[in-house]
């Protein structure tokens, strides 16, 4: 979500006759996109502005009351990411062609419901609203119009889209155009048979599905309502519908009081489901979470030991999975000269003569986090 912002933002700005710097230090307007998700993002901001003082700033994102009110007197400006043109303020308004980009997020829906414990995006980002379909898919063909050829849709939890998301998957797979549909992130207390099958019919071929722990206990106390018993069962029938899917997920080690035995569940998960990548985060304490009112008592050299096994777990599995390409040919998106990315969310190394065109090659090497042409 915070990367669909910033593009939005970006290209709110280069519409306007703004060039990218190649630095802070170089560019005449820095324009900070907060996330307060970890209280070390939020650290880092103010660390920012501080080297910064000398430029103009502007910021937006989301904030806690408190942090807002510490920020609004060290900079220029702080706008809502749904009110870009409040930056007007500060720049000349006028209109230019720009480059189209070979990836577009759209996000679907903002904020959440969910109140996971150790999470404060219900309270920067609010509760839980949902775009209409019709607005979504205009946004849409106004991306592959502009040239985009991966359309991602983006909601905390799509999942729980008000107006059926498997309907709008669809509704957007049957728009006109050479382009392919992903979306992220999905909750899997309310991931549906139908969303599986309309996966299918899309021919959507990765998928994010956050664990955050393979301990029934822990994820109890991070008031994640399902079970893993659940969740294998969610993987199972995607598998079933779509062998070749490609599966990552998220996960928190060292949650407050996760002993080593908890710990061990989600090891033995890792190697049960085999995942393609995982966000592996260190836990650390959210100020107005109900986790921060738990004592973190996991060391971090504990986090970090725990961490590491599960990198291990993970890049065995990822390599197992990415051999099933070798000597396979197969529909890759270049976005740089020696790098492109596909369907399975994958990237490639080989030498790509056009960037932001579909084109086959064949796999001849598998590599932990890639593969190679």
């Amino acid at each position: 979500m915070n990367e669909s912002d910033s593009e939005r933002l970006a290209f709110f700005l280069e519409s306007n006759g703004l060039l990218p710097s190649p630095s802070s230090k170089e560019a005449d307007l820095v324009l900070i996109n907060m996330c307060s998700v970890r209280q070390t993002a939020v650290d880092r901001v103010f660390g920012k502005i501080e080297k910064l003082k000398d430029k103009k700033i502007c910021l937006t994102g989301c904030f806690l009351k408190k942090d807002k009110e510490k920020l609004e007197e060290r900079v220029d400006l702080i706008f809502s990411i749904q009110e870009p043109e409040k930056l007007y303020k500060i720049i000349e308004k006028k209109k230019v062609d720009i480059s189209p980009r070979y990836s577009n997020f759209i996000p679907i829906m903002t904020g959440c419901n969910n109140f996971c414990s150790y999470c404060v995006v219900p309270y920067t980002r609010g509760r839980e609203t949902s775009r209409k379909p019709k607005e979504i898919e205009k946004e849409a063909k106004s991306v592959i119009k502009r040239g985009a050829k991966i359309i991602w849709l983006l909601g905390q939890n799509v999942n729980s889209y008000q107006y059926n998301f498997p309907e709008l998957l669809k509704r957007i797979r049957n728009l006109k155009g050479n382009f392919w549909l992903q979306f992220t992130s999905s909750h899997p207390k309310d991931l549906s048979l139908e969303l599986i099958k309309a996966m299918k019919e899309c021919k959507i071929k990765y998928l994010n599905l956050p664990v955050q722990s393979g301990n029934n206990q822990i994820l109890k106390k991070m008031n994640r309502p399902y079970k893993i018993e659940q969740y294998k069962k969610i993987v199972k029938s995607i598998r079933k519908e779509i062998p070749d899917i490609s599966l990552s997920t998220d996960v928190i080690v060292g949650f407050p009081g996760e002993t080593e035995k908890q710990f061990e569940s989600t090891k033995k998960l890792f190697q049960e489901i085999e995942y393609d990548m995982a966000y592996i985060n260190k836990y650390s304490e959210r100020k107005g979470t109900k986790a921060s009112l738990l004592k973190d008592n996991v060391t971090i050299q504990e986090k970090k030991k725990r961490e590491k096994e599960l990198e291990m777990i993970l890049k065995k599995t990822a390599l197992k999975n990415n051999k099933r390409f070798i000597g396979k040919t197969i529909e890759v998106l270049p976005f740089e000269k020696d790098l492109a990315t596909t369907k399975y969310n994958k990237k490639v190394k080989g030498n790509f003569e056009k960037k932001n065109k579909f084109k086959k090659i064949k796999i001849t090497k598998a590599l932990s986090w890639g593969l190679k042409a």
